[in-house]
């Protein structure tokens, strides 16, 4: 499958979450590949979101959100977890999609001697999970995401049921912890979280 190109992360973000879903995100080291299907996404869009890393201004944390897109955006959280977001719409406005759950199709050996655990629906059900299987850490901060390298998209297949619902986490956002920018492919076992009702 051909890498995304730089214009599919060029566009509304809410569109590149949803399209994201079913994608395949391929990562290269020298112990071997590793790859997920992207089953579960949150959006983040521009410093009016407070939920949105952006929502205080540029900071050197969260630079690359304000680039260009097609770039990956790597934080570290809670003193022991990585999370990869992948930068979109124009240069200059801070927006990026959370890549929350993958489902492993290659790479499994690898992955769960990180892990720990040879389930494949814990493997990479949740961001920080996700990057541990897969080996992401800061030091792919600002990678760009439209040629192969160290880290990549490449396309998949369109999803035929897809759930939006509220963002994990956000609590704090006020008037934006409920706005449905949480995307997932219905059914999918290795969803982070499924939303209530959704069974």
């Amino acid at each position: 499958m051909p890498v995304l190109p730089r214009e599919f992360y060029d566009r509304p973000t809410l569109d590149v979450a949803r399209d994201l879903l079913g994608k395949t995100l391929v990562r290269m080291t020298p112990a071997g590949g590793t790859a997920v299907r992207i089953v579960e996404t949150e959006a983040y869009v521009g410093e009016n979101d407070k939920a949105c890393h952006a929502s205080r201004g540029m900071t050197e944390r969260n630079r690359v959100m304000f680039g260009e897109p097609g770039h990956a955006y790597v934080y570290f959280i809670y003193g022991m977890y990585h999370c990869l977001n992948l930068v979109t719409e124009r240069d200059g406005f801070p927006a990026a999609v959370l890549i929350r759950a993958g489902q492993p199709i290659c790479g499994m050996p690898e992955m769960s001697k990180r892990r720990k655990t040879t389930k494949p629906m814990q493997m990479a059900s949740g961001p920080g999970k996700l990057c541990m299987a897969m080996g992401i850490d800061r030091t792919l901060n600002g990678v760009d995401l439209c040629q192969k390298g160290p880290l990549y998209v490449e396309d998949g297949y369109t999803p035929s049921d897809i759930v939006a619902c509220p963002r994990i986490g956000v609590d704090y956002a006020g008037e934006h912890k409920d706005l449905p920018w949480r995307f997932y492919i219905k059914g999918n076992v290795c969803v982070s979280k499924t939303a209530p009702g959704d069974s």
